[in-house]
Order: C-alpha cells, then sequence, then structure tokens
C-alpha cells in the first residue's frame, strides 16, 4: 500500500505508475471498497492526508485535507453550530464494516448524500473548490475558497460524484451552512407505496417548507410503516409549520411527532439504508412518481425496501444474487426512466454485473472523452466500474 504524506508524493506515485503500466486505486478509510468490480490495483491510501487547513463560520467555507474522517469534519462544523448540508453518511456498516472509516474525501467522490438532498443539494453542489493530482502526475487546482465564484470551467461539478477516474483529490473546500435552531419530525403510519409517495409530494410541494420526506415500510422491527417528514428552521417557524402540515395531508391520515431517537433511527434507515437486510443491496434514482411501480414491478424477488428524496431514491435489498434478478432491477428502473447502481453484492455477482447502470452511447463517450483529457493513460482507471470480458 502506497500512503502519500503530500501532494509531491502522490504525484510521485502517479510517475511512478505510468512508468510501470500499473493502475492506481485511490482510497480514503476504504468504507467503500467493496463497492464495484472485484479489481487488482496498487492501493493508494489518503489516510495521512488529513487535517483542517482553513474553517471561517463567518463565512461558510471550511477547507480540509481530503483523508480527514468525516465524522472530524461534522463534529467541528456541529462545534460552531453549522453542518454539511448534503448530509453525507459513512457507507461502512452496510458492507458489515464498523462506522468511522468514510472520509470527507471519499464521500465527496463518491457523491454521498442524504435525505436532506431533496432541497439542499447534493456533494456536487457544496464542492467550492479543490486541488487533486491528474493521471498525468500534475498537481491542478479548480474552483475556489469562496462561496461567490464564477471564474473559469466547473471542475466541482465533474469531481464529486466521478469516484476518483478524473483525479485524486488531495484538498477540499466545501460551503457549510448553519444547523436549524430545531428540528421536529412528523409522521403517517398505515400507509401504502402509492399513497405516500402522494404524500410526500403533497408536502414537498407545499408552503410548509418540508426539508426531507422519506417513507420506510414495515417490517420485523415495524409493525406498520410509516412516511417521514421533517421539518427545520427557527423555532417559532417550525412550530407554525408543524401546525400547518396535518391540514395539508388531511386526506392522507393523522400525523404524530417522533421523538428525536425514534426519528434519527427512521431516518437513518430511510437515507443510508441501514436495517435493509440482503446479500445484494441496490440504490435505484427514479422520477419520484415511478417510484411505486418501480417497487410493484420487483416484488416477486422479495425485496425490503426504503424511499427517501420524496421518492426519488429507493433503497431496495434482495437475497436473490443471480445474474437474471439483476437485469430484472435494471429492467424495472430503466422502465421508469431512473438508473440502478449495484451497491453491495457477492463477489461473484460484482464480476458479472457492472456497478453502474450501463450509459446510453453517446453520454459513455462523452464520459470517456473527459477522463481522458485527464487520465490520458488510465492510471485511474482501475476496472471497479467494468465487468470482465472474455475472448475468443
Amino acid at each position: 500500500m502506497i500512503i502519500p504524506g503530500s501532494a509531491q508524493d502522490l504525484c510521485d506515485a502517479v510517475a511512478d505508475a505510468l512508468r510501470e503500466g500499473a493502475r492506481l486505486e485511490i482510497r480514503g478509510g476504504g468504507s467503500k471498497a467493496a463497492f464495484g468490480a472485484p479489481r487488482d490495483a496498487r492501493i493508494v491510501s489518503m489516510a495521512a492526508m488529513a487535517g483542517v487547513i482553513d474553517y471561517d463560520p463567518a463565512e461558510l467555507v471550511l477547507t480540509v485535507r481530503a483523508g480527514t474522517p468525516l465524522a472530524d469534519v461534522e463534529a467541528l462544523v456541529a462545534g460552531e453550530q453549522q453542518m454539511l448540508a448534503f448530509e453525507p453518511f459513512d457507507h461502512g456498516p452496510l458492507f458489515g464494516a464498523p462506522a468511522g472509516a468514510a472520509t470527507i474525501g471519499g464521500v465527496v467522490a463518491a457523491g454521498v448524500a442524504g435525505s436532506r438532498r431533496v432541497t439542499a443539494g447534493g456533494a456536487r453542489d457544496h464542492l467550492l473548490g479543490f486541488t487533486a493530482v491528474s493521471g498525468r502526475g500534475e498537481t491542478f487546482v479548480a474552483g475556489a475558497r469562496v462561496v461567490k465564484n464564477v471564474t473559469g470551467y466547473d471542475l466541482p461539478k465533474l469531481m464529486a460524484g466521478s469516484w476518483g477516474r478524473i483525479g485524486a483529490m488531495t484538498e477540499l473546500t466545501l460551503k457549510v451552512l448553519p444547523r436549524p435552531r430545531m428540528a421536529v419530525t412528523v409522521a403517517i403510519e398505515g400507509l401504502d407505496c402509492c399513497a405516500a409517495h402522494a404524500a410526500m409530494a403533497r408536502a414537498l410541494g407545499s408552503h410548509a417548507d418540508v426539508s426531507a420526506a422519506a417513507h420506510v415500510p414495515k417490517g420485523p422491527d415495524r409493525a406498520r410503516a410509516i412516511t417521514l417528514f421533517r421539518l427545520a428552521g427557527f423555532p417559532p417557524s417550525v412550530e407554525a409549520r408543524a401546525a400547518v402540515l396535518p391540514v395539508l395531508l388531511a386526506d392522507h391520515g393523522a400525523l404524530r411527532r417522533l421523538d428525536t431517537t425514534e426519528a434519527a433511527a427512521l431516518w437513518h434507515t430511510a437515507g443510508a439504508a441501514a436495517g435493509l437486510a440482503g446479500a445484494v443491496l441496490w440504490r435505484l434514482h427514479l422520477p419520484p412518481a415511478a417510484a411505486p411501480g418501480a417497487v410493484a414491478a420487483l416484488e416477486p424477488f422479495g425485496p425490503r425496501w426504503s424511499l427517501d428524496w420524496g421518492g426519488g431514491l429507493v433503497w431496495l435489498a434482495l437475497d436473490d444474487e443471480t445474474p437474471a434478478a439483476a437485469e430484472q432491477v435494471r429492467a424495472a428502473a430503466a422502465a421508469a426512466e431512473g438508473e440502478a447502481m449495484l451497491v453491495r453484492a457477492p463477489a461473484s455477482l460484482r464480476a458479472v454485473v457492472p456497478a453502474q447502470h450501463p450509459r446510453a452511447p453517446l453520454v459513455a463517450a462523452l464520459e470517456e472523452r473527459v477522463r481522458r483529457a485527464f487520465d490520458p493513460a488510465g492510471v485511474f482507471e482501475i476496472g471497479r466500474f467494468e465487468i470482465a470480458r472474455s475472448g475468443g
């Protein structure tokens, strides 16, 4: 394992890989190491490139090294009554590992966002700038350390969610936001998937200013399905909106306010797929109105599932480890004009089913051109998102 202590060390590692025809897999804490196809590459750990570079709470701007643990970043900004508004989470528990390994560089590179994304945006909307090392072994900088910036190409939008295929980030500048003074979760119990989507759509489109909406069906530890609505802001505003929401949703059922502990557990289930048991875990991005139909189409496979982002995100856990089941999941997502990402699966399935939803030819060609511009020799093309092709 290569453990660079500086951007120059990382440049040297890329230069060595170029000379030797090797491939480099950039890792933060390794919380998502089991994501994607099995592969053979040199591991580059960013663990030594951690720490805060600059934090100006008054300006709502934070600059950190990429290997800084996510938990440390969240604790730092929470101490100033601020937050990462895209609500990232640690993937480690999804793969049977303890929480705490996720890094800020890893969650941004993977585009990780939680329940608040539906109103606050994703990681790409909060990444102001970065420093990275390209596949040419050169350091480059994009964006800026200010919130208002219109200079140059908007490379942070490309880097967030790129999974390290454009370059290896060494520093990130993020926009942070004030933490709400008060957050309340109210819920309706007993709705089916269609009714839950209708209620979430009504709430999110209303003047109640709901910041997140999700639905968790009944299960072994839950006798009835529950649909969640989060209200956040200044206490008088939250209380006023909490009083309005039951009137807006009167046709859907009675609302009850959840205590903090129960609400946190349910949001974790909806946003981070906590407790969704199954050898295979899918993440479906769909038009919210299409979520009930996609879930219904996959009922023969006996899935466990939850909805987030008002139905725009479906977590789907299956016991069926066959490629045929994977094809059905992808087909259901495509029929709904969405896409399905394979998050967790045995190595045998990951070897034959690509993690990302297949791209349209023109989109795939454009992505390839962008990657080659930063990584012409494919140093960061480790095969994570490709499947092995047999020769003939």
